[in-house]
């Protein structure tokens, strides 16, 4: 198989975008016939058919789909390639590129970024931030391709070097309502006799609550699976289930919404977060100056009750 050239992926991703090799031609100032050479040449080394003509346009095969997918990671990489290296002659000296969970982001990391941002020793350094599940941008900060990682500590941060960063309580959103919303504290079990409101399987909190529940030999009815905790929010408001969420992120919402938010005293229900990175040492200095400053900014907080 030749080399894949950059030209003939990106007017692929052109003509699946626009469904019509007239209009990707014409988007990319090419004649037609020369985007359906280089294509067709481009399904004969690739050994398979890459698109369904049909007199109203194309559509991408199977086989299309996953080079679709391909093409444009490969696209969006050399285009970020260019950019970073284009930077240093604009004055841009670093770039950090940081991966974090829904919970660091909703709470306080964005507060600490601001300020890094700000210090003019820093004026320099682009900061690019990305929400990931915890277990995802671990893998992404072993390969490399994320510069830093700040996620729960209880992850499996095997491989990687790591620094403590701030901690959370976990509570209790309840509607004004209901039959719990009195109670000034609750131990996670007695929760377990009402309809919660859950995020995915696949997040930290939901492995959490799961692993909590089977240890009081019960299980977490879920009315409702939202896909963050302002969803969660909503929904509880609505008196629809109750969700467990951080005391740092509900507070701020439990008046605007209505709703009360009750901490958990299950000594697990205290979380703390990680900095985390491949080698210290090995830093380029924009990102170990970043570290260094969450790591600062964590120790000097106060820890919630």
């Amino acid at each position: 198989m030749r080399d894949l050239d950059l030209k003939t992926l990106r007017l692929f991703v052109s003509v699946c975008d626009h469904q019509n090799m007239a209009r990707a031609a014409e988007h990319e100032h090419i004649e037609p016939s020369a985007v359906s050479k280089r294509i067709s040449q481009l399904e004969v080394d690739l050994g398979t058919p890459l698109l369904l003509r049909a007199r109203r346009g194309v559509q991408p095969t199977a086989a299309g789909v996953t080079l679709l997918e391909h093409a444009r990671n490969v696209l969006f990489t050399m285009e970020r390639i260019a950019t970073d290296v284009a930077a240093f002659g604009s004055g841009v000296k670093g770039h950090v590129r940081l991966v974090a969970s829904a919970s660091a982001i909703a709470e306080s990391l964005l507060d600490d970024i601001a300020v890094f941002m700000r210090e003019p020793a820093n004026r320099n350094i682009k900061v690019d931030i990305e929400e990931r599940l915890s277990r995802d941008l671990v893998r992404l900060v072993r390969e490399g391709s994320a510069s830093v990682g700040v996620c729960w500590d209880s992850v499996d941060l095997d491989g990687l070097q790591h620094r403590p960063y701030r901690t959370d309580r976990l509570a209790l959103a309840v509607h004004p309502g209901h039959p719990l919303a009195q109670r000034k504290s609750l131990r996670f079990e007695q929760t377990l006799d009402y309809e919660h409101v859950g995020l995915p399987p696949s997040t930290a909190v939901h492995t959490m609550l799961q692993r909590a529940a089977a240890r009081a030999g019960r299980t977490v009815s879920y009315r409702v699976v939202v896909s963050n905790f302002d969803a969660a929010f909503r929904v509880v408001a609505a008196n629809l289930g109750v969700s467990v969420v951080p005391v740092e992120v509900g507070g701020p919402v439990a008046a605007l919404l209505g709703i009360r938010v009750i901490p958990l005293t299950d000594g697990w229900a205290q979380r703390r977060f990680a900095v985390c990175f491949q080698n210290l040492d090995g830093l380029q200095p924009a990102v170990r100056r970043m570290v260094d400053h969450l790591v600062e900014r964590a120790a000097h907080s106060v820890s919630p009750a």
